[in-house]
Parts: structure tokens; C-alpha cells; sequence
């Protein structure tokens, strides 16, 4: 018989809670294949190209160019080449450092990710360059995915990479969501928020997003490059000031939102700009996709499954005592379902960092503040990883944790509070062991969180 411990719980049973999360969440990143999304959805005939059920006719002499940014993109373009061949008359595509794949027709760009780069900035120079001379009966493809805001970094006229570097760094510190981000970011573009679609015309632009933020919101998706954008320069100064941000940004992107709120500088397009009446948007892959094929091999591993929602976000330690908390209700009184059970969710929380934090991110950071708050709790296990294989600034996915994590760690000679204070989560479940490495997953549709009870 397997050693029982003091929480009242063997060993074969904790390995296999661990291992059957570690098979829900490689099919839920395995669902989200970019490839297969946009093998789906995406057909050559001899006179037109469908895309998601709309016909677009081609002429002897139309012309496909690929363009797009994101982290997914570069599987998204594999998949566009086998489909349409030489059909594709050249393109180019941002990703980030270590996602490229090998292309035929379309050259990659590797740049900076969180932060951008002068690369990056290089690679959204050769997306303007692809988008020349183009004519009516062209069709441009815009391939989007996670990642494509930082990766489309080019600054508007008068601001500096390093304007727009600090800004980012400084929102990202505060905890300031993804949209709020994004709509900042689009202000301080050259691509962003609808620019992407004035240089495509007049050729047809058709966008391939997959969705890393909650709700699949196309302006939010690599912040909007070619859809209108409902935010503006005014919004973005109330944003600022009310993380008390706006005298702490760089001086020129400060200036430039100014100019744009005083009527100085053109608004980004809205939603009835002309340029984007030729314009089709179509998500082909995202977080409920991921969280149907959890629920599909959880189910296989002998649990009830319960989705909670792709849309949750918040503060990452407080939607992880959440997610202890429904454990330990399902271990007390079967609610809300009875054990063995799995309990899914996805969307993407966010971190506020310590004044000298260490090294993690939201999916480890969220694993430790659960394991703190299943201490000593038998029958419960979490994990908590990102889609695209990277967590943060680190080599990790994630993290899995359960009831004895904190006694473990104790032995060992760490402390969970301390590292969770300093948002060292990273530190934390290296030395137990129990980070989740994938290396980069090709795919990126925000955030799987697993509760598993047995």
C-alpha cells in the first residue's frame, strides 16, 4: 500500500491527480492548434477563396499578401501556405524571439515580447512594404494572434520606441488591464486601432484572429489593426490618470496624447471609417475552444467536469482563493458538483507587482496563492498555465500545486507567504519542481485553470 501521510492522502492518488491534469491541459492547448483552426476555416478553389463561409472571388491576376503579428502566427502562416501555394505573392509577419517556423513565401520577423524592440519596429517597416502597390482585386490577409499588440510596435510620428517602451512598462507594473493597455498603445501607433486597414486599401482585407482576451473583442486583439477603434485620445489621458500615470510616461508620448485630445493629432479610425468597409474579420480559435476540449478529457480521466467561465479576470491572488475555496465546498458538501471533479476555467487575470519583485508570473503566481489556501486540504490540485507555453518573463507555462505544496516547500527551507509577497512564485516552484514547462505551444488563447477533487 502506498505511504499515507499525515493530510490523509497516498501517493497514487496525488499522481494521479497530477498526471491527468497535465493530459486535460495538453488537450486543451492541442484544441487551440493554429493550424487546424485555420485549416477549417480557410479553402483555395479555382476562381475564389472562402474563408469562413464568404466567398471571395480572385481574378487571373489578384494577389494574395499575408501580413499579421502575434505569437500564433507563425503556425497560421504554415497552414495558409499549404493551403494556397503560390497563390501567396509574398508577406510578412511579427512573432515573438524562438515561435518562428519555417516559410516558404512569407518571411518572419522575431522580436521583443512583453516589451518591444527596434526588431520589432524593423518587422512593422516590411508589414508597410508588403502593403504597397496594392489594387482592388488583391485580397490581404491579416494574421493575428496573442502577442500582436507588443508585436506591431511601430511608434507614431514624433515618438520613440523607448516613449512607447516606457509607457508599456509603466501600465503593465500598475496592473492595468490588457484593454486598457491596448487602448493606450493604440494611440501611440503607427498600425494600431484600424491604421493597419488604411494601408491595405483598396485591396480586400481579411483578418484571422486567434483570441487571447475575454470576449474575443476584435479592437482588443493585437489592439484592433484592422478593425475601427471605439476608444480615443481622451479616453486614454483618464486611463492614465487614473492609475496616476500621466506625469510618470515619457514626456513626448504624454505631449502626443495631449495634441490628439486637443483635436491636434487624427483620431484612430472608428467603426464607419470608409477604408474599412472592405473589410472581414473572422475569430477562428479561442479560450472556449481550449476549455471544451478540458471538459471532453476530463471527463475521459473518470471527473465531472464543470466549466466556470473563459471569461474570468481580476486580481490573480484573489481568483485563486476562489478557486480553493470551490474545492474545498465540493470536498465539505458536493457542491457545486459532486467529487471526482474537475473544474475549468479560463480568461486571464492580472499581477501587481512588489517593489521589488522576483520572478513569475500570473498563472505561477496564481498556483501559489492557491496552495497557500488549500494547506493541509487532502483531494485537491491545481494547476494553472498559459496556452502559449510562457508565463511572464520565464521558460514556464505554469505551475500545479496541492495541499502538501506548503509543507513541502517548508522542509525544503521555503517559505510560500514570503515568495508570494515578492512575487517569486517562479523561484518558489522550481526548487519543489512542480513548474509546468512546454516550451513555446504554437498556440495562444489566454489562461487553463484546473481544479481537480478526488
Amino acid at each position: 500500500m502506498p505511504e499515507e501521510h499525515s493530510i490523509g492522502e497516498s501517493d497514487e492518488r496525488r499522481a494521479d491527480r497530477r498526471r491527468h491534469a497535465r493530459l486535460i491541459l495538453d488537450a486543451a492547448v492541442a484544441a487551440a492548434d493554429p493550424g487546424r483552426c485555420v485549416r477549417h476555416r480557410v479553402q483555395l478553389t479555382r476562381n475564389s477563396l472562402v474563408v469562413a463561409g464568404h466567398v471571395h472571388s480572385l481574378s487571373p491576376t489578384s494577389r494574395i499578401r499575408v501580413v499579421g503579428a502575434g505569437k500564433a502566427t507563425p503556425a497560421m502562416a504554415q497552414a495558409i501556405e499549404q493551403i494556397l501555394g503560390d497563390r501567396v505573392a509574398g508577406g510578412t509577419i511579427n512573432t515573438k524571439y524562438g515561435h518562428s517556423l519555417p516559410l516558404e513565401r512569407i518571411e518572419t520577423v522575431e522580436c521583443g515580447h512583453p516589451i518591444p524592440d527596434d526588431a520589432g519596429v524593423e518587422g512593422c517597416q516590411k508589414i508597410l512594404a508588403t502593403l504597397q502597390d496594392l489594387r482592388t482585386d488583391d485580397i490581404v490577409l491579416c494574421l493575428l494572434s496573442g502577442g500582436g499588440s507588443a508585436l506591431l510596435p511601430a511608434p507614431a510620428d514624433g515618438l520613440s520606441l523607448r516613449d512607447k517602451q516606457d509607457t508599456t512598462a509603466r501600465l503593465l507594473e500598475c496592473g492595468a488591464s490588457i484593454h486598457e493597455i491596448n487602448a493606450i498603445r493604440k494611440h501611440l501607433s503607427r498600425l494600431k486601432g484600424g491604421q493597419l486597414a488604411q494601408h491595405a486599401a483598396p485591396a480586400r482585407l481579411v483578418t484571422l484572429a486567434i483570441s487571447d482576451v475575454i470576449g474575443d473583442a476584435p479592437d482588443t486583439i493585437a489592439s484592433g489593426p484592422t478593425v475601427g477603434d471605439p476608444t480615443t485620445f481622451g479616453d486614454c489621458l483618464q486611463l492614465l490618470d487614473g492609475y496616476g500615470l500621466r506625469e510618470t510616461i515619457p514626456e513626448a508620448a504624454r505631449m502626443h496624447l495631449e495634441s490628439g485630445a486637443a483635436g491636434d493629432q487624427p483620431e484612430t479610425p472608428d467603426v464607419d471609417a470608409p477604408e474599412l468597409h472592405n473589410s472581414f474579420y473572422h475569430v477562428i480559435g479561442n479560450n472556449s475552444l481550449s476549455l471544451e476540449a478540458a471538459f471532453k478529457t476530463a471527463t475521459e480521466c473518470g471527473y465531472k467536469p464543470l466549466i466556470l467561465s473563459s471569461r474570468i479576470d481580476g486580481e490573480t491572488r484573489d481568483v485563486a482563493r476562489m478557486h480553493a475555496a470551490i474545492g474545498r465546498q465540493i470536498v465539505d458538501a458536493s457542491q457545486p458538483i459532486g467529487s471526482p471533479a474537475c473544474i475549468i476555467s479560463g480568461g486571464e487575470t492580472t499581477v501587481t507587482l512588489s517593489r521589488s519583485p522576483g520572478k513569475g508570473g500570473r498563472n505561477q503566481e496564481f498556483t501559489l496563492a492557491a496552495a497557500i489556501a488549500l494547506e493541509g486540504q487532502p483531494g485537491i490540485t491545481i494547476l494553472s498555465a498559459g496556452t502559449d507555453g510562457t508565463d511572464g518573463p520565464t521558460d514556464a507555462a505554469g505551475a500545479i500545486a496541492d495541499g502538501r505544496t506548503v509543507e513541502h516547500a517548508h522542509r525544503v527551507g521555503y517559505s510560500a507567504a514570503d515568495h508570494l509577497q515578492r512575487n517569486d512564485a517562479y523561484t518558489f516552484f522550481a526548487a519543489l519542481e512542480d513548474l509546468i514547462i512546454t516550451g513555446p505551444t504554437g498556440t495562444n488563447v489566454m489562461d487553463l485553470r484546473l481544479v481537480l477533487v478526488h
